[in-house]
C-alpha cells in the first residue's frame, strides 16, 4: 500500500484507528476452543465487526508463531480475509544481519504479503535496509516505546546530550523515506511524541499505548499530528476483549465506532476532511 492510499482511506473511513489482533486463548470467549480454529474464528469475527471502523490491522506475530505450523496457519487465514484496503502491519519486531533480514522480509513481504512489518534498529542500517528494498511495503521502526524498561536505553544521552531515541531517528530517517518508513511511538508519555514529531516531522506514527495502556488520543494528536495525519492510533485489549462473552465481536464493534468517532471529530477539528 502507497502512502497516498493509506490517507486516503483514513479520509474515507475518517479514522486513523489500528486494531490489535494480540490473540489470546485464554482470553477469548471458551465457545470459540471447541471450533477447529479458534484463533481464526475469534479474529474473523472482530474483523467483520470492526472494518468499517478501522484502516489497519495489527496482529502481534507471538501470539501465532507459539503455536507452531498450526498458528502460523491461524495467522495467513487472517491476513487473507482482512478487506485489501485495510493496511496490514505485522508486529514481528525483526532485525538481524543483512541476509537474515532479508529472508524475514520475504515471509512478512511475499509468503504473507503484509503491507509492513515492525522492526528493531539496535543492530543498525544493515539489519534495516533489506525491508526497505520492498515496493509499496513499509518498515515501521521502534523509535520510542511506551513500556516501563524503554528507561533503560532510549532517553540515555551522549557526550553532547543527545538522547539515543533521537540518534535512532536522525540516522534512520535517511535509510527510508516518508513513504516506506513510520515509526513506533508510545503514548503513555505524549509530551515525548512532540519530540520525535521535531526530528520527523513527515513520517507516520505507530502509536501504542491509547485506552488499556492509559494514553490519551486527544494527546497523541496534539503532540503528533502533521499535514497528512501522520498517525495510526492502535488498541488491541480495549476492543478486541471487550467482552468475553458470545457478543465479544459485538461489543467490539462498539469500542472500534467509539474511537472513530473521536478521531472522526479530530480530523474535522484539523481540516483534515
Amino acid at each position: 500500500m502507497t502512502r497516498e492510499q493509506l490517507i486516503q482511506q483514513i479520509r474515507r473511513k475518517k479514522s486513523f484507528l489500528c486494531v490489535g489482533l494480540d490473540t489470546d486463548l485464554n482470553k477469548i470467549p471458551k465457545h470459540l476452543l471447541e471450533t477447529e480454529d479458534p484463533i481464526f474464528e475469534f479474529n474473523k469475527a472482530i474483523i467483520d465487526a470492526t472494518k468499517d471502523y478501522t484502516v489497519a490491522y495489527k496482529p502481534n506475530i507471538a501470539f501465532y508463531e507459539c503455536y507452531g505450523p498450526k498458528g502460523w496457519e491461524s495467522l495467513r487465514k487472517t491476513l487473507e480475509y482482512i478487506p485489501k484496503d485495510i493496511f496490514t502491519i505485522a508486529d514481528a519486531k525483526r532485525g538481524d544481519i543483512g541476509n537474515t533480514s532479508t529472508y524475514y522480509a520475504k515471509t512478512f513481504f511475499e509468503y504473507l504479503d503484509c503491507d509492513s512489518v515492525t522492526v528493531a534498529p539496535y543492530m543498525g542500517s544493515d539489519s534495516v535496509t533489506p525491508f526497505l528494498e520492498f515496493k509499496d511495503k513499509w518498515v515501521i521502526l521502534l523509535a520510542l516505546t511506551s513500556n516501563a524498561g524503554a528507561l533503560d536505553f532510549q532517553m540515555t544521552k551522549d557526550a553532547s546530550g543527545t538522547e539515543l531515541f533521537k540518534t535512532v531517528l536522525q540516522r534512520s530517517a535517511t535509510w527510508g523515506t516518508p513513504e516506506n518508513l513510520m515509526y513506533v511511538v508510545g503514548a503513555t508519555r505524549a509530551e515525548d511524541i512532540a519530540e520525535v514529531r521535531k526530528v520527523v516531522p513527515d513520517h507516520f506514527f505507530l502509536v501504542p499505548g491509547v485506552g488499556a495502556q492509559g494514553g490519551s488520543l486527544e494527546d497523541v494528536c496534539n503532540y503528533g499530528w502533521n499535514r497528512d495525519c501522520g498517525l495510526l492510533v492502535n488498541s488491541s485489549r480495549g476492543i478486541i476483549y471487550a467482552s468475553q462473552e458470545t457478543d465479544f465481536a459485538e461489543k467490539a464493534g462498539l469500542e472500534a465506532k467509539k474511537l472513530q468517532l473521536e478521531m472522526a471529530e479530530i480530523l474535522k477539528q484539523k481540516n483534515f476532511l
